[in-house]
């Protein structure tokens, strides 16, 4: 995963959090405006999220979150 789209993921995921607790749910378009302005970063977000992760439609920020900080630290 590109150190990019791991710093969008960490920093959105850490403004819902603040702005709406621990339980908020981010869905991987929460990384992206609403145009398809970066299509090969989307398709790396979705694979990563559907394909490598197998998760639902909506998770939970925090564990979002956990999943890339431990991408980050390996």
């Amino acid at each position: 995963m590109k150190q990019v789209l791991k710093d969008k993921i960490i920093e959105v995921c850490d403004k819902k959090i603040a702005a709406k607790g621990g339980s908020v749910g981010v869905s991987f378009y929460a990384f992206f405006k609403n145009k398809n302005d970066n299509p090969e970063l989307l398709m790396e977000a979705a694979t990563w999220w559907i394909e490598t992760h197998k998760l639902d439609h909506f998770e939970k920020a925090v564990k979002i979150k956990a999943l890339v900080d431990g991408i980050a630290t390996k």
